[in-house]
């Protein structure tokens, strides 16, 4: 394994980037190959040969941890491939919390959950090239995810697999209908201490139901074809440039505003024998139809179920595009988020229905750590201000700001911004973190090219991204959002061309990696 530092071609550059890690090639542990598989599958409680795992069995650990020190010791991060193919793996862990955990979201829930209405799960696809190069997307149905945790599922994932961080992708769903974690939406409520005590102890299992999951995925790899296409979805709106009550009015008159991202990308996984075992698809849309006391997907847990009655055997995920602007509507039904489920389960089956084009080639993954500033440390003033307000939303962001500016001081200014790609073949994927607007995927795109899929909410979900145009403008994303993030302030100016630049750097360096495997 091994680490790079990716230096542009301006001193800029080397000042905004701090590192660049990329997925090395490593000679292959073809000796273990079997012992590595029949051990996964064991301890997966798999048949030998089968494709998907729902980690449930955990025998035969200590030949597992054989296999897997063995591996790590010849230092690879390439496994055994079948000569010239691609192979995959699924899994997935139910990450429904119990009673009495508080739910994240929106600032007016003053009572914990009240029930389920749809199980939230977390869904892992595991991918390898021809050359034994190795990757997880893991999928979440989660509001967000703080960069502690995340990174800490990667490590744990790499540690035992010799992946490194760049062969580990998290995103979230973005459903408001789920749980509290801390470091998350810090300043959107002061919850009650045994509210908190409880969603710590369930943080606790959901990083290792996370962890179990990305483990039998990669022990799942099993020979697969790689194929993908796109269709387009109509149900999202661009929230600033379009009033939400007049939105159905509006659409039925084609005089909705505002730049949108109506594509639906899908990625299918088909086993040797031609199944259909697995299937990503994405959309760049707020998950937040619903605004009720029940644990949701929203409307993209209604699409994965709906995909997966049409498709028995096959798991389905979720991976969300650059939506921090885009809401659905009309909402507040549970109807209308299964309708829109049905309406991105079916641009889905269209873009299914019509010839996929297939991944060649190899895997490349990289990594970047971009620093980022907030403008401006608030005033003693302003947080006693918003601290004896009696506005439940500035109290929460005063005791959030206040106590992370006695923490850092000045350092509170400055946040290292994830930004990943992936390479596989001639696709490839950009995984941006926080909330952020339409505006990056329309323009990275255009300059990229189509054969590009850009993921917002990954890695770590920390505030709102606004573009220039965005920032400029103010309002929610650009200004306002920072307050329920518990964020000193808003972004400074040149936001916009920092992300751009260090995502075209961050996509070289995939691109690189994937030429240096073959």
């Amino acid at each position: 394994m091994t680490t790079k530092s990716v230096l542009g071609p301006t001193p800029s550059l080397r000042a905004v980037m701090t590192h660049v890690t990329s997925t090395p090639r490593c000679p292959r542990a073809s000796s273990l190959g079997g012992l590595i598989r029949i051990a996964g599958q064991l301890a997966a409680g798999l048949r030998l040969g089968s494709f998907v795992s729902e980690t449930r069995v955990h025998t035969v650990r200590m030949v597992l941890a054989l296999a897997l020190a063995l591996t790590v010791t010849a230092g690879a991060n390439a496994a055994p491939a079948p000569a010239g193919g691609w192979r995959a793996g699924v899994a997935r862990e139910k990450i429904t919390p119990p009673a009495g955990v508080w739910m994240t979201g929106y600032g007016s829930r003053d009572r914990p959950a009240e029930g389920t209405g749809q199980d939230l799960w977390a869904k892992v696809l595991a991918v390898s090239d021809p050359s034994g190069q190795r990757a997880v997307l893991i999928t979440l149905d989660l509001c967000g995810i703080p960069r502690e945790l995340s990174d800490a599922v990667a490590k744990a994932v790499g540690d035992s697999h010799g992946l490194p961080r760049s062969a580990v992708m998290v995103n979230v769903s973005h459903t408001h209908c789920s749980p509290f974690l801390r470091g998350y939406l810090n300043g959107l409520r002061v919850l009650p201490p045994e509210g908190v005590a409880r969603s710590d102890d369930y943080a606790v299992t959901l990083r290792a139901a996370i962890t179990r999951a990305a483990h039998a995925a990669l022990d799942a790899l099993q020979p697969a074809t790689l194929a993908w296409g796109e269709d387009e979805a109509h149900f999202g709106f661009n929230r600033r440039e379009n009033p939400e009550k007049d939105v159905a009015t509006l659409r039925a008159a084609g005089q909705l505003k505002g730049p949108v991202d109506p594509r639906v990308p899908v990625l299918a996984v088909r086993s040797a024998s031609g199944e259909l075992a697995a299937l990503l698809v994405s959309y760049a849309c707020h998950n937040t139809t619903l605004s009720y006391f029940q644990w949701h997907g929203d409307y993209a847990g209604s699409a994965q179920l709906e995909l997966e009655r049409l498709h028995p055997g096959a798991t389905v995920l979720f991976a969300s595009g650059c939506g921090g602007d885009i809401n659905p509507g009309p909402r507040r039904q549970v109807a209308l988020a299964e309708q829109y489920g049905r309406d991105l389960a079916d641009a889905a089956e269209r873009a299914l229905a019509r010839p996929l084009q297939r991944i060649e080639g190899h895997l490349g993954t990289a990594f970047a750590d971009l620093p980022l500033r907030f403008a401006r440390i608030p005033t003693a003033a302003e947080l006693e201000a918003a601290r004896t307000s009696g506005e439940p939303a500035r109290v929460a962001w005063a005791a959030a700001a206040g106590s992370e500016l006695a923490a850092k001081g000045e350092a509170i200014l400055d946040y290292a911004y994830p930004i990943q790609a992936w390479r596989l073949g001639d696709l490839a994927w950009l995984a941006l973190g926080g909330e952020v607007v339409v505006d990056y995927a329309l323009r990275v795109r255009a300059e990229e090219g189509r054969k590009l899929w850009v993921f917002g909410y990954s890695n770590d979900v920390m505030a709102y991204i606004p573009s220039e145009r965005v920032l400029r403008e103010g309002r929610y994303e650009g200004d306002t959002s920072m307050l329920p993030y518990g964020r000193p302030s808003p972004w400074t100016p040149g936001i916009e061309e920092k992300i751009v630049h260090a995502a075209r750097t961050t996509l070289r360096a995939a691109e690189r990696a994937a030429a240096a495997a073959r």
